[in-house]
């Protein structure tokens, strides 16, 4: 092969690599060139708000230059758009819509204010917050007058008393959502977003065969850190990741099976080839014909034959598994 050849290859490669480069930016560029910080910017994608691309160098996705141009181009840009990512806490929000910190979390755990992010603070404590533009028509809307003011009714402080907080299951629908919005057309990816908010053992109990988990594992969505792995923070937001109300459970049981069936027809998972395992065999396994017979006592008498088998190696004990605790979660 002429030098002449390899350098013409070289740069082809190289004016392929630089077209992607010029049509799409990592999502760091992407949020300077918005005026984003870069939580803001993930929660714009979160919200469908900004459109992303997968990287075909496998790291990560980006964002299309057309739609930052897009974007830019937009009345009312930046201020539109950083309006509509901004999020609020509980005191915040309960300024924002002129009630009590108390009211706020009652309507907050009772699921009418549905949190968007959430984050463990350095008290172990669950931070909900949300959309300060999804409050605002809450407030004002007349037919929710009696839930920010006056006593709350009676069947919703019996169901506060009786623990209800709807806050992690609300947040887990909008974020299968989001999940679901960034697999495409892949039907793996999709079933592997669904079973991402099940616990293992759930998803074992549907998808039985092994080369289908293998196959949910690879497509599994990269979890939110929060604090070092094993940590209670980490621990915490895993329970907050997973279902944990029966109901909703079999409701995502039922999503998994029929998203992993679907899969299966669309994109079979490749199995690997059965091959036959060749016996081994050398001096010591085969018998010699000189040998002299082994001698068994057995309990119909003594028998003779020839052990080629060898010593069974002993059973090995099972392993033991234990259940984490689950850690209290707190009201914030």
């Amino acid at each position: 092969m002429s030098g002449h050849t390899v350098t013409r290859r070289t740069a082809v490669a190289t004016e392929r690599t630089g077209t992607v480069c010029d049509t799409s930016v990592a999502p760091n560029r992407a949020a300077r060139e918005l005026g984003l910080r870069r939580s803001e910017l993930d929660l714009a994608v979160h919200l469908g708000r900004v459109r992303t691309v997968p990287d075909r160098a496998g790291g990560g996705r980006r964002v299309p230059r057309d739609e930052i141009d897009r974007i830019r181009a937009a009345n009312g840009f930046p201020e539109k758009l950083r309006a509509g990512v901004r999020t609020v806490g509980t005191t915040e929000g309960a300024a924002l819509m002129d009630v009590t910190r108390a009211r706020f979390t009652r309507l907050a755990r009772l699921g009418l204010l549905v949190p968007v992010k959430f984050y463990v603070n350095r008290y172990r404590a669950v931070v909900w917050l949300y959309l300060a533009e999804e409050l605002r028509p809450f407030a004002a809307d007349e037919r929710n007058a009696a839930l920010l003011t006056g006593r709350t009714a009676e069947a919703f402080r019996a169901q506060l008393r009786e623990g209800l907080d709807l806050r992690p299951r609300n947040w887990r629908g909008r974020h299968l959502g989001f999940l679901l919005r960034q697999t495409g057309d892949d039907p793996w990816a999709r079933a592997a977003a669904v079973a991402s908010l099940l616990d293992a053992a759930e998803v074992s109990d549907v998808v039985t065969d092994p080369c289908d988990r293998s196959r949910l594992r690879r497509f599994r969505p990269v979890p939110a850190v929060h604090g070092s792995p094993g940590s209670p923070a980490a621990q915490l937001a895993e329970e907050i990741v997973t279902a944990v109300d029966q109901d909703e459970i079999d409701w995502l049981r039922s999503d998994l099976a029929e998203a992993v069936e679907a899969a299966r027809r669309q994109c079979p998972v490749p199995r690997p080839a059965l091959h036959a395992v060749p016996v081994r065999s050398g001096p010591e396994d085969v018998p010699s014909e000189t040998a002299e017979p082994l001698r068994h006592e057995t309990a119909a008498g003594v028998q003779y034959g020839t052990d080629s088998q060898g010593p069974r190696a002993a059973a090995r004990p099972g392993r033991l598994s234990g259940l984490f605790g689950r850690l209290w979660r707190t009201d914030s």
